[in-house]
């Protein structure tokens, strides 16, 4: 997974950009095929944002929190994204794959005189 951590209008600590990391590495339990996770934290004035973005195959899931800390708003941002990964999942089991490689199998099966029964 690549993993991008952009800090704007502050500095980021090495603490915090472990923390994030961690954060990050955590959505593995979740999803383990994400192919790559963004991180913008962002500071204005008492307000601290978090916003995630992750990639898995064609879709972007996002989410974002606003506190007043910003491991506060880290935490919450990658929660809402866990939630987004679960209910991905769980549709990309819905697809029932056992049906499609039936379908399949019919499809690409070679016609044989046996299958010709008069």
């Amino acid at each position: 997974m690549q993993k991008m951590i952009t800090a704007r209008h502050f500095d980021l600590t090495p603490e915090m950009k472990s923390h994030a990391e961690s954060e990050i590495e955590g959505l593995t339990r979740y999803f383990e095929n994400i192919i790559s996770a963004e991180l913008i934290l962002d500071t204005e004035r008492h307000r601290r944002m978090a916003e995630l973005k992750v990639k898995v195959y064609n879709q972007t899931l996002a989410g974002t929190a606003e506190t007043d800390d910003m491991y506060n708003s880290i935490g919450v941002a990658v929660d809402k994204v866990k939630q987004q990964l679960k209910k991905y999942k769980g549709k990309l089991k819905d697809k029932r794959p056992e049906a499609i490689s039936e379908t399949v199998e019919q499809a690409t099966r070679p016609t044989t005189d046996v299958d010709e029964v008069e």
